[in-house]
């Protein structure tokens, strides 16, 4: 199943948090290929990046939540809120799915 994952930053956290760790979330990202098919920062109007997104493929929305718990983001304080919604794909390469 396909899963949507948005996270909001939490804007209160440590400026820096992000550079820290961003090797770390990188290589987190690169050992769950499998399952996190594409992630990447949503920026604002601005340029600011203030959220970002996963596109997962996993068997259920735990398992989507067990892969966001274990991300080294996580326990940094640098995530506020996170939706995780299933995704179904209709149109993809130009052409529908269903």
């Amino acid at each position: 199943m396909l899963f949507i994952v948005h996270f909001h930053d939490n804007e209160t956290a440590e400026p820096d948090l992000r550079a820290r760790y961003m090797a770390a979330h990188l290589a987190f990202l690169g050992d769950h290929k499998g399952q996190i098919q594409a992630a990447g920062p949503l920026k604002e109007q601005d340029g600011q990046i203030k959220s970002g997104l996963w596109l997962v493929d996993v068997e259920s929305a735990d398992a989507a939540w067990a892969l966001v718990h274990a991300d080294p983001f996580w326990p940094t304080g640098l995530r506020d809120r996170v939706e995780i919604k299933q995704w179904a794909q209709v149109f993809a390469d130009g052409e529908a799915l269903i």
